[in-house]
């Protein structure tokens, strides 16, 4: 386990940055619907919320993997 982690952890980044792909295949997500708003708005705050949110959750998943691999560190 402790040898695949680092692979696991950069997968989990990788799958959670490239849900935009999705917009491609036109399923609604986050920044589609920030578009739309933004568009019947007539301002830029839906996307800095989402791209906030996007931040702030590739963050979180990011530091939780990281203190994962810290825990199962071979020389701490």
């Amino acid at each position: 386990m402790k040898r695949i982690l680092p692979s696991i952890t950069n997968e989990t980044i990788t799958l959670v940055k490239d849900t935009s792909l999705a917009f491609t295949i036109g399923i609604m997500e986050m920044f589609t619907i920030a578009k739309a708003l933004a568009a019947s708005q007539t301002t830029m705050l839906p996307y800095l919320f989402a791209g906030i949110f996007y931040y702030v959750f590739n963050f979180v998943v990011a530091f939780l993997m990281e203190t994962i691999e810290k825990k199962m560190n071979y020389y701490s």
